[in-house]
């Protein structure tokens, strides 16, 4: 009968550490009265991404995407392109690998596969708005799309 009690004990405390690591993981992210207004915005936001320089255009159909984007993420010219590339790289990688698993990943989250190639220079500013919008993504929704916190 102790043995069992111990046990069980052991199971609380270890229920009590992953309830707990979960908390704190929510208030690393610091989401903030602004962020969580642009969050919980109903309306539709779209945003067509054009590079310049290229032919290449991502559209973003996210509520409270364009708020987050000019009110809330580092302006542009904060991050350097290569820095930009090597985070979309990884980050996309992620998106594809769980759109091709929607008995695993929400399916309405991740609904599409983005053909981001390395090998092309897309330009500055889709690669900003890109690398925001799944900042975005991940802070909105507590995702996690590589081995890094979303911070802003």
């Amino acid at each position: 009968m102790k043995k069992r009690i111990f046990q069980f004990g052991i199971l609380l405390f270890l229920i009590g550490l992953v309830v707990n690591s979960c908390q704190n993981s929510r208030k690393a992210l610091g989401i903030t009265v602004e962020e969580r207004m642009a969050f919980d915005q109903k309306v539709g936001d779209t945003l067509a991404i054009k590079s310049d320089s290229t032919e290449y255009e991502i559209i973003i159909i996210e509520p409270g995407f364009n708020l987050w984007l000019t009110s809330i993420a580092r302006p542009e010219g904060f991050y350097s392109q290569s820095f930009l590339e090597n985070r979309n790289l990884i980050m996309v990688t992620n998106w594809n690998q769980r759109v091709l698993q929607p008995l695993r990943f929400n399916p309405n989250l991740y609904e599409l596969q983005i053909d981001y190639n390395p090998n092309i220079d897309y330009g500055y500013e889709l690669n900003y708005k890109l690398y925001n919008y799944f900042i975005f993504f991940q802070r909105k929704y507590g995702q996690r799309l590589g081995p890094w916190l979303p911070r802003i």
